[in-house]
């Protein structure tokens, strides 16, 4: 969500046993098709993309299961597979390739890769399954600290950074994505948003928007390039504002890749999985809407 961008320095959680995926109830819906599908027919297809993306819910327990499910399904079509994550930064590449290859214990690598807060809960799982079947993770989310910077400063908050290589060379495009990230900034109120001005208030959505495309961007610069280089399927584990709509992250990856083919999975938690209709923006949301059982109130 774009509430990331400015959210602090996040710490570990000590790590957990791998629990198994077991049952997650779920539905299917078929955007392209216009009707429900099963679990393993969507699998199958989105199998022979070039690049899946997985929009998430990032606290929702059954989406993450779900998440594992996914890879599990895709690992029984195909073995060349990497896995790409928002949850890790460019500049802790290094300490989560070393630990993948086995030159860092887990504490280590945890000390210094900046692990989402439930970790162990929500990630471990992924990590460990790609670590076991030896695919590559990529980092490919740009440092929070640097994000924050734009936002709260703009574009030339970034001038005084010297690693260039930790965020797009490419610059954010005004486009329909804009509208969307302006609405949804509207739905959370910005305290003290009474005393601003309209013009103030513009200023800030606006610099939100540019961290938000700026992550956006590295992102999929960073997905193109394992694309391009691994010949992979790779698949993006992302908060679904990223990737629902095909705005986002798969719209910078398309256009650095004209050519490939891209599916988007958005999963989705209800109260109620027998009265699920998708509605006029679900039917848009995705290629499949996976609908997942919220956890009970």
């Amino acid at each position: 969500m774009i509430l990331l961008v400015l959210m602090l320095m996040q710490t570990a959680t000590p790590p957990s046993a791998v629990p198994p995926s077991g049952y997650v109830p779920e539905r299917v819906y078929d955007s392209t098709r216009d009707r429900f599908t099963d679990f393993e027919a969507m699998l199958a297809e989105v199998s022979r993309a070039d690049v899946l993306f997985v929009g998430e819910q990032h606290d929702d327990p059954n989406t993450h299961r779900l998440e594992l499910a996914i890879l599990e399904g895709l690992k029984r079509r195909r073995a060349d597979l990497s896995l790409a994550l928002e949850m890790f930064e460019r500049d802790v590449q290094e300490p989560l390739s070393s630990y993948l290859e086995g030159r860092l214990g887990e504490d280590e690598f945890l000390s210094r890769s900046r692990p989402w807060p439930r970790y162990a809960a929500d990630y471990r799982p992924l990590v460990e399954f790609a670590r076991a079947h030896r695919w590559p993770i990529l980092a490919t989310n740009m440092p929070r600290r640097l994000a924050s910077a734009v936002a709260k400063g703009g574009l030339d908050a970034l001038a005084s950074n010297d690693d260039r290589s930790l965020y797009a060379a490419d610059e954010c495009p005004r486009d329909d994505y804009f509208d969307r990230f302006a609405e949804s900034m509207s739905e959370h109120p910005m305290p003290g948003a009474e005393k601003l001005t309209d013009a103030e208030k513009q200023s800030i959505v606006e610099r939100f928007y540019l961290a938000q495309c700026l992550k956006d961007e590295t992102m999929a610069e960073s997905i193109a390039r394992a694309r391009a280089t691994s010949g992979a399927l790779v698949v993006h584990v992302n908060g679904a504002f990223h990737s629902d709509f095909g705005d986002g992250v798969p719209e910078r990856v398309r256009r650095r890749l004209p050519q490939a083919r891209l599916a988007v999975i958005s999963i989705l938690p209800v109260d109620d999985l027998d009265a699920v209709a998708p509605t006029a923006d679900d039917r848009k949301r995705a290629d499949y809407v996976v609908y997942t059982l919220a956890p009970s109130k």
